[in-house]
């Protein structure tokens, strides 16, 4: 059974976040305003309002499809269906609204809904992060505390930046909305790495237990890492060499790779498949949301891309018919990978048959039945047809190793970059490579491994790939590489200047 560590609120509601404190609801009482958030207890409380906005929610304060991960039309959508793993196309039947084919069409706009609402989602999580330093500054709170605010405030404008580019900057919410300036992509970045290289040491290196969920010195690496991976999209400037360092202290905290042994008792026949069930293992997970059913946020993505009548036979509540895999993605898994068990194509029980081939996205749309579906995420208990309880990875020891091949073979190093695929490929059934990795295999790898996780688009862009025209668009115009600024954005603060192209 998990132990949940996220506080969840409502109106004036606490649920326990990363221990089993009980929190009286009269405890203000008993400290200076000044002074509260400088106990344990009060620390926790400023944190969970941050780490609340993270897990994926259909509705949270009025607001739809907050979260990283676990809700439709989000940050999750739109990030993934705007690469090529994954799309909900338009059904020749009237289901499914167009958003999902544009994403993948790369036709969005600047007053779409999920353009905007990941936006809000964004700029409401750093508001909740900037609140938490503060107060934890002022009660001068254990450091580990800021730091934990402080890093997590970097990663939501990580992820900010990686998808606006140049964006509203502040770190005190003393100011107006139509007074925020906006600052470059290069400045948010140079402040993201200042962030993290001052307080990632500072954070907690516990794994598991109170930590499950929470940004320790592991994640804090991972992150930074990743900034770094990333930073010559950011910046034109490379930063290989910074982001193995960061690797290899990630690879300090004693992670090793989840087994992908036999096993006849999982639905997908393999252990490699707990890293996506419930309470992912320590073994390999670095970070992951915490979910339970209609307590703490949900997983969607099985459910949502299974056809009604295949889901009631295989759970006993119907599926979403949504979201499929494209050809040119699922074709090319090696037929002997354990990373392919998650796809279906073909008969299916309760009368269903996935068609490889997809007609259309959005004019007229898809046949009902067409598209390869996904149970990476196989739906684990509670469930219902709302969704399932499944914890979602945000990060994890498999990417880091990626990383480090990737780090490896960009320095010209490729040798020293094969171990680090082989580990991958082995544990996924299949061989050693034979010669040292090309950029475009290590690029094959991190999708094959990696898909309907969250990066897809990043390493995309990263690899020159993103633009490429596939079999339901052409090529797409490099603007695309960036989403817009909503349009709502714009009319609130006269001062944002709309990225090229919109």
């Amino acid at each position: 059974m998990k132990i949940k560590n996220i506080l969840i609120t409502g109106s004036v509601c606490f649920l326990t976040l990363f221990s089993c404190t009980d929190i009286d609801e009269n405890v203000y009482d008993k400290y200076p305003a000044d002074e509260f958030y400088g106990t344990p207890q009060g620390a926790d409380i400023a944190l969970a309002s941050v780490y609340a906005q993270v897990p994926g929610e259909f509705v949270r304060d009025n607001a739809s499809g907050v979260g990283y991960a676990g809700a439709d039309n989000g940050w999750y959508d739109m990030n993934c269906m705007s690469s090529d793993e994954q799309v909900i196309p338009h059904r020749n039947t009237g289901d499914w609204q167009m958003d999902f084919a544009r994403l993948h069409k790369h036709e969005w706009l600047p007053t779409d809904f999920i353009i905007n609402n990941t936006w809000n989602w964004l700029y409401k999580s750093i508001f909740n992060a900037n609140l938490a330093v503060s107060l934890l500054e002022k009660s001068n709170a254990n450091p580990s505390k800021i730091a934990e605010a402080k890093t997590l405030r970097a990663f939501f404008y990580y992820l900010l930046i990686d998808d606006y580019g140049d964006v509203p900057f502040f770190t005190d919410n003393n100011i107006t909305v139509d007074k925020i300036p906006q600052s470059s992509r290069k400045e948010v970045f140079d402040f993201i790495v200042k962030e993290l290289n001052e307080n990632v040491e500072l954070l907690s290196g516990t794994r598991g237990g109170n930590y499950y969920g929470r940004f320790n010195k592991w994640a804090g690496y991972t992150l930074l890492a990743k900034v770094y991976l990333n930073a010559e999209v950011y910046t034109g400037t490379s930063k290989w060499n910074e982001a193995l360092a960061a690797c290899n202290k990630v690879a300090d905290g004693g992670f090793t790779l989840h087994s992908g042994a036999v096993d006849a008792a999982n639905p997908l026949g393999s252990k490699y498949y707990e890293l996506f069930g419930d309470v992912l293992p320590d073994d390999e997970t670095i970070l992951p949301i915490y979910a339970t059913l209609d307590v703490v946020s949900r997983n969607i993505y099985a459910v949502r891309s299974l056809y009604g009548a295949h889901a009631q036979t295989l759970f006993g509540f119907s599926g979403w018919n949504g979201t499929i895999v494209p050809k040119e993605f699922f074709l090319k898994y090696d037929a002997n990978d354990i990373r392919r068990k998650q796809f279906l194509v073909g008969e299916q029980p309760g009368g269903t048959n996935y068609t490889l081939d997809v007609a259309s996205l959005d004019n007229p749309g898809a046949d009902p039945q067409a598209g390869v579906r996904n149970v990476k995420f196989y739906p684990v208990a509670p469930r219902t047809g709302g969704g399932a309880s499944n914890d979602f990875p945000i990060f994890r020891y498999a990417d880091v190793i990626l990383m480090m091949a990737e780090c490896n073979a960009r320095l010209g190093n490729p040798g020293a970059a094969k171990p680090f695929i082989d580990q991958i490929r082995v544990r996924a059934g299949l061989n050693a490579l034979d010669h040292n990795p090309t950029l475009d295999e290590i690029y094959n790898e991190r999708g094959f491994e990696l898909n309907w996780e969250g990066h897809r688009r990043q390493d995309m862009i990263r690899f020159d790939k993103f633009l490429l025209a596939n079999e339901f668009r052409p090529a797409s115009p490099a603007y695309r590489k960036l989403f817009p600024i909503p349009t709502s954005a714009l009319d609130a603060n006269r001062g944002l200047k709309q990225n090229p192209g919109y």
